[in-house]
């Protein structure tokens, strides 16, 4: 990729000015690009200090990932559908969906190949079969596409916003609204890359409604339905709301004296409670229910 600095660029270092054009990768991925010499400014090597200019000439050559050989792990499911075109699971918290870097095996993807058949691949090598996907410590309902025409429809039913999806959750404080909208749009946080942020500069939109189930001495359990499907969606919204999940250590509070919180979460309490969507080859509209796990239901009996 080859592009032009323009002319209105604010001046700064070249690496934090690349996180706005690589909004998927970390400062600290694009400082090792650079200084590996994938990233060059007309045409030599720099480092990720160097000072950007208008008018300069930017190559980027984003190497591809090292291979990983996935290999089938028995790793116990609980499959709450399975045709001969797809399959919905019911993912435990704690199970990472698709091998990365960080981690190359004891996924729910090793598991899926365990389980036997084929997996789409339309999402890539690494994702057999992924159609969306779960935060690690997130529970619930995860759809599985078999093929890639089945991949490719669900994709376009979640593209258009024809999936329904329903998510519980346990979260910080009382929420004095019975129902409302968050309608707030989510980008890549402007320092910590790793994380997401409320940013009124981003052209994704983001919303959520949510509904109040029930309300706790300092904690509200909430349904929540995402509009949209936007990266850690439901966990910045619900903190953008102050009312962070619970248990969720990248955006929410901990608990303690000072919080006012129990300890005791396991993780975060966010769940998948519903899913339902047309049947890519029946055409008829499916389904799928899991209720609040026990980890949880246990978390929340701290609260009276």
């Amino acid at each position: 990729m080859t592009l032009t600095i323009p002319p209105d660029a604010i001046p700064q270092r070249l690496d934090r000015y690349l996180t706005v054009i690589l909004p998927d990768s970390s400062r600290a991925q694009i400082q090792k690009l650079i200084s590996g010499g994938h990233i060059q400014v007309d045409g030599k090597s720099v480092k990720p200090s160097h000072r950007i200019i208008p008018g300069k000439k930017l190559s980027i050559e984003i190497p591809p990932p090292a291979p990983m050989n996935l290999k089938p792990e028995p790793i116990p499911l609980k499959i709450v559908y399975e045709d001969k075109y797809l399959l919905v699971v019911n993912k435990p918290a704690g199970l990472v969906v698709h091998p990365a870097a960080g981690n190359p095996s004891g996924t729910l993807v090793n598991a899926l190949l365990a389980h036997g058949g084929r997996l789409s691949s339309v999402a890539g090598p690494f994702k057999p079969g992924i159609v969306h996907r779960l935060d690690k410590d997130t529970s619930g309902l995860l759809l599985v596409a078999k093929d890639d025409a089945t991949h490719r429809h669900l994709s376009e039913q979640f593209a258009s916003r024809k999936v329904h999806r329903v998510y519980l959750a346990l979260v910080q404080g009382l929420v004095r609204r019975q129902e409302g909208v968050i309608d707030a749009p989510i980008g890549r946080h402007p320092v910590k890359r790793q994380r997401m942020a409320v940013r009124y500069d981003a052209t994704r939109d983001a919303v959520t409604r949510y509904r109040v189930l029930k309300r706790f001495s300092t904690a509200t359990f909430l349904e929540l339905t995402p509009q949209t499907g936007r990266t850690h969606q439901l966990r910045v919204h619900l903190a953008h709301l102050g009312h962070p999940i619970l248990g969720d250590t990248r955006y929410g509070v901990q608990a303690g004296p000072s919080t006012g919180l129990r300890a005791g979460f396991p993780r975060q309490a966010l769940h998948a409670h519903r899913l339902g969507f047309n049947h890519p080859h029946s055409g008829r509209w499916v389904e799928f229910q899991s209720p609040w796990p026990e980890d949880l239901a246990q978390a929340a009996a701290l609260f009276p």
